[in-house]
C-alpha cells in the first residue's frame, strides 16, 4: 500500500504517523503465523516474551521488556526467519482475587477489564504480536490442561499428597513454596512475615529432577545470565557426603545424618534436631513431662522466628537438651541429643552431628551450653601479622578451625589430608555398616497447592476413607464455580469449600458421597508451560500442537526480569523435562537464550505512587510516541542495567525522530534519485559499515550502541545533503532505506512511514535487510596516531596496508614530531601499523 493513499503531512508529527498505522496494521496481520510457511524461509525463530500479569495498566517496566523482545524479532524477521512472537496474560493469581475483594467485584470482572485496558495500550505501543493466539490462564480452555497436567503427573507419582511444614502467609491466609519466601523471610506477596504451619498439601516431585536441572545448566552456559545460572545452581544446592547412622538409646531405629565431612566423625560431641522435625517430636514423646514441657514452649519460640533469621549466623544461638542420647558410630560414646533453631527440619534428615571444633555455629552452640569440643584437624592458624602460632583451641578462641588441615585423634584416619580422609572414612562406615556415600539437596519439592479462589482446581475428589480418585480426563475442565456469594476474603481454608453444590461431588469409583479437593494450584503451575500452549492456544483437544512444537521449540529468546531467575525459569524447565519424558515434546530445556532487563526507576527509586514518583506509561506514550519511548529505552545503555527515566530523554529521541523521517521526506521530494554507485561515497562507506556491524550488535544485545550508530548516519547523510550533494544522490537515498529499516527495530511507526515516503509499496517489517558490499568496507585511509613519549603530536593519513619501515619514516619526517623531538636523542620508536607510532626520547 503505497504512502500516497495515506498522506502524512510534510512534517513529522508522531500522532499522525501513529493513526495511519495502525489501522493498516490491523489490517494487514504482519505477523501471524498461522498456515503453511512461505517460500523462502531461513528457518523458525521463537521469540518470547515473560507474559504479563493484568494488574493495571501497562507501566515502564512493561515498556523496557516487550520493546527489548520486539527489537529481537523484527530483527530475525528482517534476516528472513519466521518469526513466533506470541501474547498471552497470566491472568490467575492473589494480586486479581485480593484487588476484587478489596473493591468489591468479580475477580473476572477485575481481571478481564485489566486485559483489555492492557491490549489497547500494546496496540498503541505495537510489539510484532502474533494475535491470532492469544491466551489467558484463567480461560478454562487453559487451565483446564493445567488440570491434565496435575493428573499426568498423579499417575507417574510425580504429584503427591502430604502433611508437613509448610511457609504460611498470615495476611493472604495461603501457602507459599520455599521460593516465594524473600531473603529477609517475608512473603514475596504481601510482605508480611512468613511463619511456619503444619498442613496437607499438594507437592510436585521436582527434586526428582534435581541432578538434571543442575547438570543441564552447563549446556546453558553463554547463552544465559551467568547470575541467572549461579541463582539456580545456588537454590538446588547439591552437596555430596555421607549419610551417618547413630543408634539411639531406647529407640530401635536408628537416626541418619548427612554431613559433608565424613572424616571429622572423630570431632562429634552431641547430635542437634530441628525443633519443628518429626524426629523430634518423636525423641521428646520418650522424655519425661518437665522435658517435654519445656520442648512445646521452645518449639512454640520457634515457630514465631522465620527461617531467614533462624539461619543468621550471628544471631545468640537458643537451644534444649531433650534428655535422649545417641551413640557414637565409631567409639559408642554416649552423645547428648539436643534440639535448636540453627538446624531446619527440612535439611538432610533434619538432624545433624555436631563438630564444634570445625564448624563455627556448632561452636558458638558448644560454647553457650557449656558442651566438649574435640579438635580432629590440625589448622594453621596465623596471627594478624601473617606468622603461625599454636593457639589453635577454639574452646579457648571462639573460631573453630575451618581450614585445610591433616588429620589427628582420628585413629586410622590420622595424617590424612581432608581430601584423603573423606573417602576413607566413607569406606570405614560402609565395613561397619553405619554409613554409605549419599547427596543432598537444599531444593525442596515444590508445593502447589494454595487456599485460595482465583486459581486452576485441583482435579482429584476425596472419598469419605481418604482415598484419592483422579477426576477423569473426560470431565476436564473442573470449572470454579461464580464467586457471587462465595466469602473470598482470606482465612485460612479455600474459599471453595463453601460452595456447597460445587464441592459436594460423588465418588467415581462406587457412588457414594464424595468432595472436590478444595484448593486451588499455585500460578506458577500455569506459567510452567504457557510457552507450549501458544503451539496451539484454542485447541480443545490437546494441550498443544506437537507438529508446532517441532516447529518451533523450544524458545530461541526469552526476555523478561531477573526476578524470576529462580521461580519461574525452574519451574518452567521442571515441566518441559517432565513432558519431554512422558513423550509429548522432543525437547527437555524450555529456553535457549534468556535476556533479563533491569528495572526503570526514577531519581534512583523504584517507582511508586506512595513516593510521588511514578512515571505513567499512558502519560509518555501520549507525550512522545510509541518510537520515542522504544528508542529511549534502548538508548539507555545495556538491557540489563537499571534505566532512571531521570536521566534520560524521550523529547531528544524524538529530535531523533523526525531528524531521520525529514531525510525520507527530502529524498520523497527529489523523487526518482541517481544510480547508488554514482552517489557520494563516503556516506555509501557508512552506510554499509553500520549495516555489516548491526547483525552482531543486536544479537549481542547491544541495543544502545546501534541507536547510537543509526544516530550517525542520520547526522552523515544530513551533512551529505547539505553538503551539496543533495537528497537526489543515489547514496542518500540508500542511506535513507538502510534507516528505515534499521529503525524498524525500535521505531516501527516511524521506520514504516520512512519506508512509503521512499516509495515503496512492501511493509518494511518484512524486508530482507541488504547485504553490506565487502569493497565499501576496505578503508581506503586510516588515521595513524603518531606519539612521543606518550604524548599525541600527529595525526597521518595512511593506507591500511603500509609497512611499519614506511609509516616509521612517515612519522620520523613529520614536522610536528621534529619539533617535539628537537635535539633529544630518540632511545626507540615503536610501530604498531597501521595506526600507532610512538617515539621515546631522552629528557
Amino acid at each position: 500500500m503505497a504512502h500516497e493513499q495515506h498522506p502524512v503531512g510534510d512534517r513529522y508529527d508522531f500522532a499522525a504517523i501513529q493513526d495511519t498505522w495502525l489501522p493498516i496494521w490491523d489490517e494487514q496481520k504482519l505477523f501471524e503465523t498461522t498456515g503453511p510457511d512461505p517460500e523462502g524461509i531461513r528457518g523458525h525463530k521463537y521469540v518470547l516474551d515473560m507474559f504479563p500479569y493484568p494488574s493495571g495498566d501497562l507501566h515502564m517496566g512493561h515498556a523496557e521488556a516487550f520493546g527489548f523482545g520486539d527489537t529481537v524479532a523484527r530483527y530475525w524477521r528482517h534476516q528472513g526467519y519466521r518469526v513466533l512472537h506470541p501474547i498471552g496474560w497470566d491472568s490467575f493469581g492473589l494480586p486479581a482475587e485480593n484487588a476484587a475483594i478489596k473493591r468489591g467485584v468479580d475477580p473476572r470482572e477485575w481481571t478481564y477489564s485489566n486485559i483489555d485496558q492492557q491490549k489497547r495500550s500494546f496496540r498503541l505501543y505495537a510489539p510484532s504480536f502474533d494475535w491470532s493466539r492469544v491466551l489467558h490462564t484463567s480461560d478454562p480452555e487453559y487451565y483446564r490442561w493445567n488440570q491434565w497436567l496435575f493428573l499426568q503427573m498423579f499417575e507417574k507419582g510425580l504429584a503427591y499428597r502430604k502433611d508437613s511444614w509448610v511457609n504460611w502467609d498470615p495476611v493472604d491466609q495461603t501457602v507459599l513454596a520455599n521460593e516465594q519466601v524473600l531473603a529477609d523471610g517475608t512473603s514475596e506477596r504481601s510482605g508480611a512475615m512468613v511463619v511456619k504451619k503444619k498442613l496437607t498439601q499438594w507437592y510436585f516431585r521436582i527434586t526428582d529432577y534435581a541432578d538434571r536441572l543442575l547438570d543441564d545448566l552447563d549446556a546453558l552456559e553463554g547463552r544465559w545470565p551467568s547470575k541467572v545460572l549461579a541463582m539456580q545452581r545456588n537454590w538446588i544446592g547439591r552437596s555430596r557426603g555421607a549419610d551417618v547412622d547413630f543408634r539411639i538409646e531406647g529407640r530401635d531405629e536408628p537416626v541418619t545424618v548427612f554431613t559433608t565431612r565424613p572424616d571429622t566423625l572423630a570431632g562429634v560431641t552431641f547430635l542437634v534436631v530441628a525443633p519443628d522435625s518429626d524426629l523430634a517430636a518423636e525423641l521428646v514423646a520418650g522424655a519425661d513431662e518437665a522435658t517435654a514441657a519445656e520442648f512445646a514452649d521452645y518449639l512454640a519460640e520457634v515457630q514465631k522466628v522465620s527461617e531467614v533469621e533462624r539461619q543468621d549466623a550471628a544471631r545468640p544461638k537458643t537451644g534444649r537438651f531433650i534428655g535422649r542420647y545417641a551413640l557414637h558410630p565409631i567409639t559408642g560414646e554416649r552423645l547428648p541429643i539436643w534440639t535448636a533453631d540453627y538446624v531446619l527440619a527440612d535439611y538432610g534428615h533434619g538432624a545433624v552431628m555436631a563438630v564444634p571444633a570445625h564448624d563455627q555455629r556448632d561452636l558458638d552452640f558448644a560454647r553457650a551450653f557449656d558442651l566438649p569440643v574435640t579438635v580432629v584437624l590440625d589448622v594453621p592458624v596465623a596471627d594478624a601479622d601473617g606468622a603461625e602460632h599454636a593457639d589453635n583451641d577454639p574452646a579457648a578462641t571462639g573460631v573453630a578451625l575451618t581450614g585445610e588441615g591433616t588429620l589427628i585423634n582420628s585413629g586410622a584416619l590420622d595424617g590424612l589430608s581432608k581430601a584423603e580422609a573423606i573417602p576413607a572414612a566413607i569406606a570405614a562406615l560402609e565395613a561397619e555398616g553405619t554409613g554409605r556415600p549419599a547427596t543432598t539437596y537444599r531444593l525442596r519439592d515444590w508445593l502447589i497447592s494454595r487456599q485460595r479462589y482465583w486459581g486452576t482446581p485441583i482435579p482429584i475428589i476425596h472419598g469419605q476413607d481418604g482415598s484419592l480418585h483422579p477426576v477423569p480426563e473426560s470431565e476436564l475442565p473442573v470449572e470454579l464455580p461464580p464467586s457471587a456469594g462465595l466469602d473470598l476474603k482470606p482465612k485460612g481454608a479455600s474459599p471453595l469449600g463453601a460452595a456447597t453444590d460445587w464441592v459436594e461431588v460423588t465418588n467415581p469409583v462406587d457412588g457414594t458421597p464424595a468432595r472436590r479437593d478444595p484448593d486451588t494450584m499455585d500460578t506458577f503451575v500455569d506459567s510452567s508451560w504457557y510457552f507450549l500452549r501458544f503451539f496451539g492456544p484454542h485447541d480443545q483437544t490437546r494441550p498443544f500442537d506437537p507438529e508446532e512444537a517441532k516447529r518451533w521449540g523450544p524458545v530461541d529468546q526469552y526476555v523478561g526480569g531477573v526476578e524470576h531467575a529462580i521461580l519461574h525459569l525452574l519451574y518452567s524447565r521442571f515441566i518441559t523435562k517432565v513432558l519431554h519424558d512422558l513423550g509429548h515434546i522432543d525437547f527437555d530445556e524450555p529456553f535457549t537464550s534468556v535476556l533479563n532487563q533491569g528495572m526503570v526507576l526514577m531519581d534512583g527509586s523504584k517507582m511508586s505512587k506512595s513516593k510521588g514518583n511514578l512515571v505513567e506509561f499512558a502519560e509518555q506514550l501520549t507525550e512522545y510516541g510509541a518510537d520515542a519511548l522504544r528508542v529511549t529505552l534502548a538508548f539507555a545503555g545495556p538491557p540489563e542495567d537499571d534505566i532512571d527515566w531521570a536521566d534520560v530523554s524521550p523529547a531528544g529521541s524524538s529530535k531523533f525522530l523526525a531528524r531521520a523521517w525529514r531525510i525520507a521526506a527530502d529524498v520523497e521530494a527529489v523523487g526518482v534519485s541517481a544510480a547508488v554507485e554514482g552517489g557520494d561515497r563516503a556516506l555509501r562507506r557508512a552506510t554499509h559499515r553500520l549495516l555489516a556491524d548491526a547483525p552482531g550488535l543486536v544479537e549481542s544485545f547491544k541495543f544502545n550502541v546501534l541507536v547510537a550508530r543509526l544516530m550517525e548516519l542520520v547526522n552523515v547523510t544530513r551533512k551529505t545533503i547539505d553538503s551539496g550533494a543533495g537528497a537526489g544522490d543515489g547514496a542518500v537515498r540508500e542511506a535513507a532505506e538502510a534507516l528505515a529499516l534499521l529503525l524498524d527495530l525500535y521505531a516501527p511507526f516511524t521506520a514504516a512511514d520512512m519506508w512509503a515516503k521512499l516509495g515503496h509499496d512492501d511493509p518494511v517489517a518484512l524486508v530482507r535487510w541488504p547485504e553490506a558490499e565487502p569493497a565499501l568496507l576496505v578503508e581506503d585511509t586510516v588515521v595513524a596516531v603518531v606519539q612521543v613519549n606518550g604524548k599525541l603530536r600527529d595525526r597521518l593519513q595512511v593506507s591500511p596496508s603500509i609497512g611499519a619501515d614506511e609509516l616509521r619514516a612517515l612519522a620520523l619526517a613529520s614536522e610536528a614530531v621534529t619539533r617535539a623531538v628537537g635535539d633529544a636523542e630518540i632511545a626507540a620508536v615503536i610501530v604498531r601499523e597501521p595506526k600507532l607510532v610512538n617515539i621515546a626520547i631522552k629528557r
